[in-house]
């Protein structure tokens, strides 16, 4: 595993971008102490107006939910939606805030502004005959098996409309108050009001050229924090996301640049190359599909075998690791296009 590059050979290589990664980053330490603060307006949290709220109780599902859709409306990933604002909901909320010359740890514009944009935090969603050819009923666990299916769909509808609606099975039967595991076309529920991940309009086989701006920007993935911050071409914070990263022995640490981005990719299941980093004769050919294990989207670099890439586990990221590349949620990979390109810079820290 290649050493974590020091702070001063970050800084020789590109000056701005760690610069302005380093300031966003910076303030996640202090997420939880400032939560712990007596209520008592401390004057470094108000805001030029002199305006200051603190996060909505965690009683306050509602209010909770609507600021973590209209983080994940600009872009600023909360992870799934589930009416409580957790370590990626303050991590998203400081990237936001700093961007906006907020102090972090001050709600007030978020809430007023969330309040405004997201009027209605659900929605209903009826399925849809058509939503079944996405559904693998009997979807096996087994590379070998999994190789001999032609579509890793997901298990059932319950499922495809959590990953739509950037939410969990759980929570999605929660706000209904019943089980929904016997989902048909034509059945209506309730969900959360985010603009959804349509996979039926999702790309397929999609070969993503070179193109500007997009090529000129970057993303900074910090390991420990566990979250990946885009840059513009003038080093401005444009989105964040959480992601799983690699196991610690497979982490490559440095700056890459991204050489390829499809749609809809298959996957290579090579134990060797996946325990050992040795690709080896002895694999499986996974067809594409929302469970497929590098989900909907692929972002390879120039690190042979490292990519940012989406996953078949949502309730997983931030919290378990890869095999050595960078996951994110299907419904946050599915914005990469709109983020990068081949030619864009990898910072991994």
């Amino acid at each position: 595993m290649n050493p974590p590059p020091s702070d001063a050979d970050m800084m020789l290589h590109f000056p701005a971008l760690f610069a302005a990664a380093s300031l966003l980053l910076v303030s996640f330490s202090n997420l939880y102490a400032q939560a712990a603060a007596p209520r008592a307006v401390p004057l470094d949290l108000e805001d030029k107006n002199g305006n200051y709220a603190p996060l909505p109780a965690k009683t306050d599902l509602e209010g909770n939910l609507r600021l973590q859709i209209y983080l994940d409306e600009n872009n600023y990933g909360p992870g799934y939606l589930d009416g409580k604002i957790g370590e990626f909901g303050k991590k998203a909320a400081s990237v936001y805030n700093q961007i906006k010359g907020i102090p972090v740890g001050n709600y007030y514009q978020m809430i007023e502004s969330s309040k405004k944009r997201v009027p209605d935090i659900y929605t209903t969603y009826t399925f849809k005959e058509g939503d079944l050819k996405f559904i693998s009923a009997n979807l096996p666990s087994s590379p070998p098996e999994q190789a001999r299916a032609k579509f890793l769909g997901y298990r059932s509808l319950l499922e495809m409309a959590a990953e739509r609606f950037h939410t969990s099975d759980a929570f999605l039967q929660q706000v209904n108050g019943k089980n929904l595991y016997n989902l048909q076309p034509g059945s209506t529920i309730k969900v959360p009001n985010v603009t959804p991940f349509e996979i039926e309009n999702w790309a397929k086989n999609v070969q993503f050229k070179s193109e500007q701006p997009y090529t000129s920007h970057a993303v900074v993935v910090d390991i420990r924090a566990r979250v990946a911050i885009f840059f513009n071409h003038e080093n401005q914070p444009i989105a964040s996301f959480p992601i799983t990263p690699g196991q610690p022995k497979f982490i490559q640490f440095g700056e890459w640049k991204v050489t390829n981005m499809v749609s809809t990719p298959t996957f290579r299941w090579d134990k060797s190359m996946l325990e050992e980093g040795k690709r080896s004769d002895k694999f499986y050919d996974l067809p594409l599909g929302p469970n497929n294990p590098v989900g909907v989207m692929w972002c390879g670099t120039s690190r042979s075998g490292i990519g940012l890439h989406g996953t078949p586990t949502p309730h997983t990221i931030g919290r378990a690791e890869s095999h050595g590349c960078i996951r994110l949620a299907n419904w946050d990979a599915v914005r990469l296009p709109a983020l990068l390109r081949p030619g864009s810079r990898v910072v991994i820290r």
